[in-house]
């Protein structure tokens, strides 16, 4: 008689992952849903990879959808995603990649406005309020079990009139009947029935709030003027007795303290832990400044129909973040976005919730340092005479690169000038910076330099030669080559402040350094890792729909950088405004007066735990390092020396008028290791324009003598915008 053996835990165990395996075939989220859980867990590929006994680069697959899981390790994949998406609810539906026109509904939305005549649009019956009326369905990028229901019509919405109808333009075309007659109704209509706004970007964060672009027919339908008066233009706000006003504070809502000016915070007192605020963001009131959203010497914002111009803001919230005002703005709560200063904890005593602080996050204001602030700033004050220029040893001038001399005889024998420009140069900079999350402390006494501690560094590089530099075993003339200590490229003449990066690279150099004191930080951390990461991730995937991508030869990329901005024009603004983020945001980092107080008072930017003038330091003396860095490895490689640096753009003697032509190669026609390199990836350059070595001399002689060039060369115009 056969006697059934008692099976052990192993082996239910291994039966139980042998059906969740069979399971767990078609049960995948969408690549892109996976890379969004993760990037929600603050985990890295690496880590994942480490988990499942798996390689980085096949993680990075499975999230691109090039490859997929296998058992066994599918089902543990799949086990880890199912965690992650009950941790991590999904944000608002993606963006599609083309607007193609609203979804069904009983007439279509044309795609564009033409500029000489208004649309004869007529509106499909959608309205979230109006009897028996049918709601348009959006276009979803996503499927229903990961949209957030919250705000399942997108982050934002164009609000336009036309023949007496309000309507809303969403993304993924869809458009909604708007019954509001006045902004505060309006208000309302969007708090409760819109379903606008955007999930938070981290667990520690806030959801962002719903954005109403107005055109100017909504304006014109809600009694806003078109245009502010002078006087409001310099206040920045609506007069404070205009009827919208009035009509805003009788429905109790509130203002914030910027009034109703382009980008206007109209909203209601919380419901416990919920916010009940709209952004309005005023078209016709320049609230989408040219210079960063636009072209500023074509505008297409104006004429664009509602509809393009929520795929444009549409896409732009989905890549980067819901906008919040300037894109130098929307930056830096990109910052705070994505490293919340505080969290809930629950108290283990009381079992209540209370306000805990990130230890990775910037948390508080802190003490300021003389060196490091601008010459307007209240600490300066009696320190210095009126119109005191501060010096090097008084002030910490960490800037880019301002550099040009003269062409050596052997130089202007090539016929061209080419010059390359860095890709997101500030944003690649600020990629695995450390900086400081606290205080400073005062080191005195001559301080031994310490390269983890960032910070600010007195000390005198003036003894740093680099007329002759040793690189891979080649000597380089330094005297070609600007200095990598000041941003006019000189050689320093004493004592002066450097910022951490500075002072290691004179260190790696092999030189001597002998601090006389510092300002440094103890509290350490790579804040602004997740900041890069997200616009690099933004500025890729708008370059890959322009047909930019990141496997295209030197040649093959010249050509469709040559032609990404007719393959679609919309990526194109993408592209700028993405751009202008990245530069604006740094620059905001120790933003100056707007002219808003007297000289030497407090000015609104200062209370801002984020005004961190000495990580903005960190970054640009990083930025420019790194450059140094690839010069003198280009030098090194081809004997070829640059004759101007204009923040990020590098001109070179060439004797043909591409890249291809002057960019060091090795045997095997691939990039020179360290050196510049051809590419869309943020840190590899592309081609910025060509100009004659005859035509630098005569601009060189118009000048009465040498001044910078590097930035008057641009065979695209737009080429260096941004960064």
């Amino acid at each position: 008689m056969e006697v059934s053996s008692v099976p052990t835990e192993n082996e239910l165990f291994s039966a139980v992952d042998a059906l969740l395996e069979e399971v767990a075939q078609d049960d995948l989220p969408s690549p892109e849903e996976r890379k969004r859980l993760r990037e929600a867990a603050g985990l890295s590929q690496e880590q994942i990879a480490k988990a499942l006994k798996s390689r980085r680069e096949t993680i990075g697959n499975w999230e691109s959808g090039v490859t997929e899981p296998r058992p066994p390790k599918r089902a543990a994949y799949a086990r880890l995603l199912e965690g992650l998406a009950a941790r991590f609810p999904a944000p608002a539906p993606a963006v599609p990649e083309a607007f193609t026109g609203p979804a069904p509904a009983p007439v279509a939305v044309p795609p564009s406005r033409p500029k000489t005549a208004a649309s004869s649009t007529t509106r499909p019956a959608a309205s979230s309020r109006r009897p028996g009326a049918k709601k348009a369905a959006a276009k979803k990028t996503t499927s229903a079990a990961t949209a957030d229901p919250r705000f399942e019509n997108g982050p934002l919405a164009v609000i336009d009139c036309e023949d007496g109808q309000v309507s809303a333009y969403c993304v993924g075309g869809l458009v909604l009947d708007v019954p509001a007659k006045s902004i505060p109704a309006l208000v309302d209509w969007t708090l409760t029935e819109a379903k606008l706004g955007q999930a938070r970007l981290h667990r520690n964060g806030r959801d962002a709030d719903p954005i109403l672009v107005l055109t100017a027919s909504a304006l014109e339908r809600y009694g806003l003027p078109a245009t502010l008066s002078q006087e409001e233009q310099r206040a920045g706000r609506l007069a404070a007795g205009h009827k919208v006003i009035k009509q805003i504070e009788k429905a109790g809502l509130q203002l914030t303290q910027r009034g109703f000016g382009p980008w206007a915070r109209v909203y209601r007192d919380p419901e416990g832990s919920k916010r009940r605020c709209v952004q309005l963001c005023v078209l016709p009131w320049n609230a989408l400044d040219a210079r960063e959203w636009d072209k500023k010497d074509d505008p297409q914002l104006p004429t664009m129909h509602p509809a393009d111009l929520a795929r444009y803001l549409g896409l732009y919230a989905a890549r980067v973040m819901t906008p919040r005002g300037s894109t130098a703005t929307t930056g830096l709560e990109l910052m705070t976005a994505l490293r919340p200063p505080t969290r809930a904890e629950k108290d283990p005593d009381t079992g209540e919730f209370k306000r805990a602080f990130n230890d990775d996050a910037l948390t508080a204001v802190y003490d300021v340092v003389e060196c490091e602030v601008p010459d307007e700033h209240p600490i300066l004050k009696g320190k210095f005479a009126r119109h005191h220029l501060r010096t090097p040893a008084e002030m910490l001038m960490e800037e880019p690169y301002d550099w040009c001399r003269p062409l050596t005889d052997e130089e202007c024998a090539n016929p061209y000038l080419v010059v390359i420009d860095l890709n997101m140069s500030f944003a690649a900079a600020a990629n695995g910076l450390t900086v400081g999350l606290n205080g400073p402390t005062h080191l005195t006494s001559n301080p031994k330099f310490d390269p983890a501690l960032p910070g600010s560094w007195l000390v005198d590089l003036s003894h740093v030669d680099l007329s002759r530099v040793q690189v891979g075993g080649r000597t380089v003339d330094g005297d070609r080559l600007p200095s990598p200590f000041t941003p006019k490229g000189d050689r320093p003449e004493g004592p002066a402040w450097y910022a951490t990066p500075t002072v290691a690279y004179a260190v790696e150099l092999g030189f001597d350094v002998a601090p006389i004191e510092a300002y440094v930080r103890t509290q350490t951390g790579r804040y602004l890792d997740p900041w890069y990461k997200r616009l690099r991730d933004a500025y890729v995937e708008t370059m890959a729909d322009m047909g930019v991508t990141t496997d295209l030869t030197g040649s093959e990329f010249l050509e469709a950088m040559a032609r990404r901005k007719q393959v679609d024009p919309t990526m194109a603004l993408l592209e700028t405004a993405i751009k202008a983020t990245a530069k604006g945001a740094i620059g905001k980092l120790r933003q100056r007066s707007r002219g808003q107080v007297p000289y030497y008072e407090p000015y609104p930017a200062l209370n801002r735990e984020t005004w961190r003038p000495d990580i903005r330091a960190a970054v640009l003396a990083n930025q420019r390092i790194s450059l140094h860095r690839k010069l003198m490895k280009t030098a090194a490689a081809a004997d070829l020396y640059p004759v101007a640096i204009g923040t990020d753009a590098i001109v070179y003697p060439s004797p043909g008028p591409s890249p291809l032509d002057v960019l060091p190669h090795t045997p095997e026609g691939k990039p020179a290791p360290s050196t510049f390199r051809l590419g869309i990836s943020p840190g590899m350059v592309k081609h910025q324009g060509t100009q004659t070595v005859l035509w630098a001399e005569q601009q060189f002689e118009e000048h009465g003598g040498v001044f910078n060039i590097a930035n008057l060369i641009k065979t695209d115009q737009t080429a260096g915008e941004g960064e």
